[in-house]
C-alpha cells in the first residue's frame, strides 16, 4: 500500500523557500537603481514630465555625451580613483599589521588600546571634522588630495575586522613557522595574510565604498574644482546644470558602476568573511 501522506507531500522546490521572500525584497531594493539606469537614457522632457515616464520612449544618450564631454569629469573620476585606491591599499597593510598585533601579541595595555580604538567608531564625524581640518591645515594638505588620503590611511573597523578573522585561524600554523625560524612579519605576510583573503576582500570593498562615496569631508577639505572628487564634482555639476536631469542621471550611473562592480567581484568572499569573524571573540 502506498502511504496516503505521500500523495499530499509538497513538490520539492529547486531553490530555497527563503528565495520566495528574498527575491521580491531584492527587487524592491533594486527599484531605485533600475530607475536611475532608465532615467539616464531618457530625454529631459520625459524626466520632467508629470506624471513621470516609467519607460524611455527610446535610447537617448545625450546625457552621457554631455557628462563625458565635460572637461572636468575625467579629472574628478581620476581623483576619486586615486584616493580610493590609496585608502584601500593602506587599510589592507596597516589594518593587517594592527589586527595581527591585537590578535596574537600580548603587551601592556593592549586590551585598553583595543577598547579605546573601538570607542572611536562611536564618535560621529561631526565631532572630528574640525580637529581633522586643523591638523590637515597644519600639515599644509588643505585643498589637496592628501587631505582626503591621510585621514583614511587606516580605520578602526579594518583593524577590528582583521583581528577577529586572525583569531579564527589556528595558532598551530604560526607556531610551526616560528619553529622553522620565521619572524612575526614573515609569518604574517606569508602564512596569515594568504589565509585571510575573505577578510581582506571585505576590508577592501568596504573601504572602497566608503571612500568613493564620501561627500562630507571632500566638501570641507577641498576648494579648487581641479581637486574635486567625483561625488563633490557631481554636486557642483548638478547645481550648474539643474535643468539637464539626463546628464545628472548619467553622471550618477557612471559613479555607481565601479561600486557595483567592486561589490559583485567580492560578494562571495564578503559573506565568508562576515561568517568567519564571528567565530571567536
Amino acid at each position: 500500500m502506498t502511504d496516503p501522506s505521500s500523495s499530499r507531500r509538497w513538490p520539492r522546490l529547486p531553490f530555497s523557500p527563503w528565495h520566495l521572500l528574498l527575491a521580491p525584497l531584492a527587487l524592491l531594493f533594486a527599484v531605485p537603481l533600475i530607475w536611475l539606469g532608465l532615467s539616464s537614457v531618457m530625454s529631459d522632457a520625459e524626466i520632467n514630465r508629470f506624471p513621470p515616464a516609467l519607460w524611455p520612449s527610446g535610447i537617448h544618450l545625450g546625457g552621457y555625451r554631455f557628462v563625458l564631454g565635460n572637461a572636468m569629469f575625467p579629472r574628478w573620476f581620476a581623483n576619486s580613483l586615486i584616493v580610493s585606491a590609496v585608502a584601500v591599499v593602506s587599510n589592507l597593510l596597516l589594518g593587517a599589521l594592527g589586527g595581527y598585533a591585537f590578535a596574537r601579541m600580548r603587551f601592556g595595555g593592549s586590551r585598553v588600546l583595543l577598547v579605546l580604538m573601538l570607542a572611536t567608531m562611536a564618535i560621529p564625524f561631526q565631532l572630528t571634522m574640525i580637529p581633522t581640518f586643523l591638523v590637515m591645515r597644519k600639515l599644509g594638505l588643505v585643498d589637496t588630495l592628501g587631505a582626503l588620503i591621510v585621514p583614511s590611511l587606516v580605520t578602526p573597523f579594518a583593524v577590528f575586522l582583521l583581528r577577529q578573522f586572525f583569531l579564527s585561524l589556528p595558532r598551530e600554523l604560526e607556531e610551526a613557522a616560528w619553529i622553522d625560524g620565521c619572524s612575526r612579519l614573515r609569518v604574517l605576510f606569508q602564512i596569515v595574510v594568504p589565509l585571510s583573503r575573505p577578510a581582506l576582500s571585505t576590508v577592501a570593498v568596504l573601504t572602497f565604498l566608503t571612500t568613493w562615496n564620501d561627500l562630507s569631508w571632500p566638501l570641507i577639505a577641498l576648494n579648487h574644482d581641479a581637486n574635486y572628487t567625483l561625488q563633490l564634482g557631481l554636486t557642483t555639476f548638478r547645481g550648474q546644470h539643474h535643468t539637464q536631469w539626463s546628464a545628472v542621471m548619467a553622471g550618477n550611473v557612471i559613479t555607481v558602476l565601479p561600486v557595483l562592480l567592486a561589490f559583485l567581484a567580492a560578494q562571495k568572499t564578503f559573506v565568508r568573511s562576515i561568517t568567519s569573524t564571528g567565530l571567536k571573540g
